[in-house]
């Protein structure tokens, strides 16, 4: 960008943070326009011209000071008319010729009074205007044809038509700005409160996978503290099973802690402290959705490990949320495919279909983003793992999930 064009634009700037400064300059402006062509112009030589005054210093006066008004606009518009057709009014019956500078004025002001207030001051400059319009011409010396009134009524409507719909125009803007203000807000609380839900119930399965194990390891003691004296060998390897489900339990331990648990459900208090389901129920979950009428197709690639109890679990859920929005969103003739790459230290997991749910997919509520697709997020960053969401090439939606295989 040029240097003019760059000081072109500040300067639009600070007039539009001045607007008492910007209307002062557009009265100069007016008058450097209007008095020039009031003090040189030659009425013509007729008997109905001869009925003007020359321009002389109390026209002059009154010209500037009618004109001046406008600094006030935007502020005043409604007096600010009322103050400019009263000295038109005093122009024409002291019967000096009307100049630019009071015709533009008088337009400027009745565009400023229907396009900063209400639809009724402005119905109400609007019949001032077409008063003054119409007593105006009546007391000139000069006659009017009715093509000149026509052109004169014409305009006049014209530019008070044009403020309203400016007005109207930043009104629909403004709540549109509104309205966006208040959809980002509910847009990040629902996020927040999707996060906090997702939190809650990761808390809750990890509580159950660590429970689990914790139970396992007060089996495993107990046997051994029985068959210490007459099976050692029994007792040191239950006691290596301790240790191994030991560590295993404090790993997922650690992820609970800064995992916000918002809320207790008192219905899972009395439950049988069962792991969640992990891959190894990934047959059933798939012959569950094969039922629903989706066709779905599973690949294993690379050396099947099994992965940390904890990743177990969000790999899996990861799985049941990406067909659950398939289903949902992608169509009655989609297909979907479930790729496990298992690499040397990590599990890649990739849900994709064919199907036409991507927009939907990415908003699932109206406006609001779905739930499930923020659950996913947090699920996967919980084990330090990557996950990528979006479009496929040639239609469809894919889901591609990275979770270290020893979290």
């Amino acid at each position: 960008m040029s240097p003019r064009i760059r000081g072109l634009h500040s300067f639009r700037a600070w007039l539009q943070a001045r607007p008492l400064a910007a209307d002062t300059l557009l009265a100069f402006g007016l008058l450097l326009v209007g008095l020039p062509q009031m003090l040189l112009q030659e009425l013509p030589k007729t008997a109905e011209f001869e009925e003007f005054r020359d321009p002389d210093l109390w026209g002059v006066l009154v010209v500037v000071i009618v004109t001046m008004s406008l600094r006030w606009r935007r502020r005043h518009p409604l007096p600010v008319l009322l103050f400019i057709v009263a000295g038109e009014m005093l122009v024409g019956v002291a019967g000096y010729p009307p100049s630019a500078s009071d015709v533009l004025a008088f337009l400027i002001a009745i565009y400023s009074v229907a396009a900063h207030r209400g639809l009724a001051q402005s119905a109400v400059g609007g019949l001032v205007a077409l008063t003054h319009l119409v007593v105006y011409i009546a007391i000139l010396p000069v006659s009017t044809s009715p093509v000149e009134m026509m052109t004169n009524f014409v305009l006049l409507i014209g530019v008070w038509v044009l403020g309203r719909n400016l007005r109207l125009r930043r009104a629909y803007f403004a709540e549109l700005e509104d309205r966006a203000a208040r959809l980002e807000r509910a847009r990040g609380t629902d996020a927040r409160a999707a996060r906090v839900e997702e939190r809650s119930r990761i808390a809750r399965e990890l509580h159950d996978v660590v429970a689990h194990h914790v139970s396992v390891m007060t089996v495993q003691a107990g046997a051994a503290r029985r068959i210490i004296d007459r099976d050692p060998g029994s007792a040191r390897e239950a006691m290596s099973t301790i240790e191994e489900v030991g560590r295993t339990a404090l790993s997922e331990m650690r992820r609970i802690v800064g995992v916000l648990r918002t809320d207790r459900d008192p219905e899972r208090a009395g439950r049988e402290l069962a792991p969640q389901p992990g891959l190894g129920d990934l047959g059933e979950l798939l012959d569950h959705v094969r039922e629903t009428g989706l066709s779905v197709q599973l690949w294993i690639e690379g050396e099947a490990r099994p992965p940390s109890p904890g990743v177990d679990v969000a790999a899996f859920r990861l799985i049941q949320e990406a067909l659950t929005n398939t289903l949902k969103h992608a169509g009655p003739q989609a297909r979907a495919w479930v790729r496990l790459y298992y690499g040397d230290g990590d599990l890649t997991v990739e849900i994709e279909d064919d199907g036409r749910g991507t927009a939907t997919f990415m908003a699932e509520d109206g406006d609001n983003p779905g739930h499930g697709l923020v659950g996913m997020y947090e699920r996967v960053a919980l084990y330090g793992g990557e996950l990528k969401i979006g479009p496929r090439v040639g239609g469809g939606f894919g889901v591609r999930a990275r979770f270290p295989l020893e979290a």
